[in-house]
């Protein structure tokens, strides 16, 4: 029997020029598109799932929107909760694979960013493929990541001359600034900050940070950490009431 072929491609931050050739390649010949939609005013993300498919899916094909489930959030058990949240994920997309898609058929997984940064999408796919009920084929195309988005927007580089940079999480951060670099100059690079806090934070450290990035309502505010720390919180408190969701990332840099 043949298996079930699986395509996880990297879309990119919102922009649809950010498709590579390789996506679009990938796109052209798939029966089905899978999509965990997380709630109802996240709608517009499913959309412009929709409209890439529209532009380059070649053949018919159908968009599979699986309701992701619920993750609670219990900090203390943070890894225990994580763990139960992707194996319902994977529960849930391993039925909509067996229903929706028959030996042979190709499947698409879109995935804002790169699926190998911060993404779950191919943890996921482990799971159900361990499980040994599906033959799944799986094939990853790398995407353009809100990392290098943002540093393009605001026109710096990541890093400082041969210096490392860090990628990290606002939970992380939280715990403190990591070690400083050999050569003098930090720079962290935070995700999946739900709410950022910087009042612990060196005020003389330069930030960049985007909100929305590679959309028609990105938004850029860059400085002295102590001087639009506050204006970052504000803007982004806005955006988030406007939009009812919010993506966003930073740069810290200590010179």
């Amino acid at each position: 029997m043949q298996d079930r072929q699986i395509r996880v491609i990297g879309i990119g931050t919102g922009d649809p020029e950010h498709l590579t050739l390789q996506a679009v390649r990938a796109l052209a010949e798939v029966d089905a598109v899978f999509v965990l939609d997380k709630r109802a005013e996240t709608a517009d993300l499913v959309e412009i799932r929709k409209r890439i498919c529209a532009a380059h899916i070649r053949k018919p094909h159908r968009v599979v929107t699986v309701e992701d489930p619920p993750r609670e959030r219990r900090p203390a058990d943070y890894g225990a909760t994580v763990e139960a949240w992707h194996a319902a994920r994977a529960a849930r997309l391993e039925a909509a694979f067996a229903t929706e898609l028959e030996a042979g058929q190709v499947g698409a997984i879109l995935v804002w960013g790169d699926p190998a940064l911060y993404d779950s999408t191919l943890r996921i796919l482990d799971r159900i493929s361990a499980r040994g009920r599906l033959a799944l084929s799986c094939a990853v195309i790398p995407g353009l990541s809100s990392v290098q988005v943002l540093a393009a927007r605001h026109g710096v580089p990541l890093n400082a001359i041969g210096g490392p940079v860090l990628i990290t999480t606002g939970r992380r951060l939280a715990a403190g600034w990591p070690a400083g670099a050999d050569n003098g100059a930090d720079s962290v690079v935070v995700m999946l900050d739900g709410d950022p806090s910087f009042a612990d934070l060196d005020p003389d450290l330069t930030i960049y940070w985007g909100a929305y990035l590679g959309s028609p309502g990105e938004i850029l505010v860059s400085g002295r950490l102590g001087t639009v720390g506050a204006e970052i919180r504000r803007v982004r408190a806005e955006a988030r009431a406007r939009h009812g969701w919010i993506m966003d990332i930073y740069l810290l840099r200590r010179l």
